[in-house]
């Protein structure tokens, strides 16, 4: 009954109820950040353990407790690996870094000889508005020194926090599955039902082919490296292999870093541009062949979608934002296509594929009679 009395309000009413509660919705998300953001983490790895932490209960026949906590340690162990390999090729990195100054001295030569001779402004001129700003950015040293730590002790307590939900959802699985159910009406529970279900197999889908398409790309851009004589080919292979989660965006990042730190320690420029042309084939041949291949098609998000998402993501969560931004993106989609009243914003949320199709053409034959009057 409410709902066929919200139905029959003028559309400027509606529109006002949807854009407040979108509002209330942003300003809670952006406000409860600290707490959502390490819970929306935690489901996802959750969702991620939950096969290996059932195996352990029902092959090893350990206690939920010791099999949530040992799932949580082996994924510690894993992460922890890969902050280890990423830590010793960096500490390789600050090994040279007189050379990397050098380097980065000839360039800056350069790139004022350029200056001077394309725009007039003589190296007396860049060097002194060179001096200006570092006098100011040293003098912002100490605030620059203590945000960091600031943002170390927050990224700290934000993994710690992370793990822990991540135990006690695990735990309480059955607990929280029951909540869910019990919340809504009789006849809602088993799409209900359905809905967690193919959440969780798009989720575990989603990550496990994330991680792998992560591996190979940071694999073939290593050996690629290797093969051109980059000097810290596993560094700068592994950082494109993180970057790349970020969809668009990130291969730039890890472009312009990979860029960067060959610049510094090539003795050949023309190394660079070999760089550049192999980040661009791979990120090419990952968006049209492996990510369809290895993430699948089971929930397709178009690319408009996914960059505003992306940006919407880190304008509001920063970092973080970006990473969850698809994950949260395929969920609504689930949720969408399920719930009959929302299937059209699934259909602008997905790709135009024969699925996509066929589904708008089932909406607009189910709303034709309404829109001629027909009645039946």
């Amino acid at each position: 009954m409410d709902i066929q009395r919200f139905k029959g309000l003028p559309f400027y009413l509606k529109l006002a109820s949807v854009l407040f509660s979108l509002i209330a919705m942003v300003y809670i998300v952006i406000v409860a950040k600290e707490i959502l953001s390490p819970v929306i983490f935690s489901c996802l790895f959750s969702i991620l353990l939950l096969p290996f932490a059932a195996w352990l209960e029902n092959k090893l026949h350990l206690p939920r407790s010791a099999a949530s906590m040992l799932a949580v340690l082996c994924l510690l162990a894993c992460i922890g690996g890969l902050l280890y390999v990423i830590g010793s090729q960096i500490s390789n990195l600050a090994s040279d870094w007189p050379q990397f100054q050098d380097q980065l001295h000839k360039t800056q030569d350069d790139i004022m000889n350029w200056i001077r001779s394309s725009f007039h402004v003589t190296k007396h001129k860049q060097l002194t508005f060179v001096a200006n700003t570092t006098n100011k950015v040293v003098a912002s040293g100490g605030s620059v020194v203590g945000a960091t730590l600031l943002s170390l002790s927050s990224v700290l307590l934000f993994l710690v926090f992370t793990f822990i939900y991540t135990f006690f959802f695990l735990l309480y699985r059955k607990l929280i599955m029951k909540f869910f159910e019990s919340v809504f009406q009789e006849e809602n529970k088993k799409l209900v039902h359905d809905i967690i279900e193919k959440v969780q197999f798009i989720i575990r889908k989603y990550i496990i082919g994330l991680l792998i398409e992560m591996a190979i790309v940071a694999t073939v851009v290593s050996v690629a490296f290797m093969l051109l004589g980059v000097k810290y080919a596993i560094l700068l292979g592994l950082i494109t292999g993180l970057f790349n989660i970020i969809p668009y965006l990130g291969i730039f990042t890890a472009l312009v870093v990979s860029s960067a730190v060959t610049l510094a320690t090539s003795p050949s420029q023309g190394t660079v541009i070999y760089v550049m042309i192999t980040l661009v084939i791979t990120h090419l041949i990952d968006s049209n062949v492996l990510l369809p291949m290895v993430v699948g098609s089971k929930v397709r998000i178009n690319a408009l979608v996914t960059v505003l998402g992306v940006i919407i993501g880190e304008m509001v969560w920063g970092i973080p934002g970006m990473f969850l931004s698809i994950p949260v993106i395929a969920v609504l989609k689930i949720i969408f296509d399920r719930v009959e009243s929302l299937q059209s914003w699934g259909i602008i949320l997905g790709d135009e594929d024969y699925k996509q199709n066929k589904l708008a053409k089932k909406l607009t034959i189910k709303k034709k009679p309404v829109l001629t009057g027909t009645g039946e």
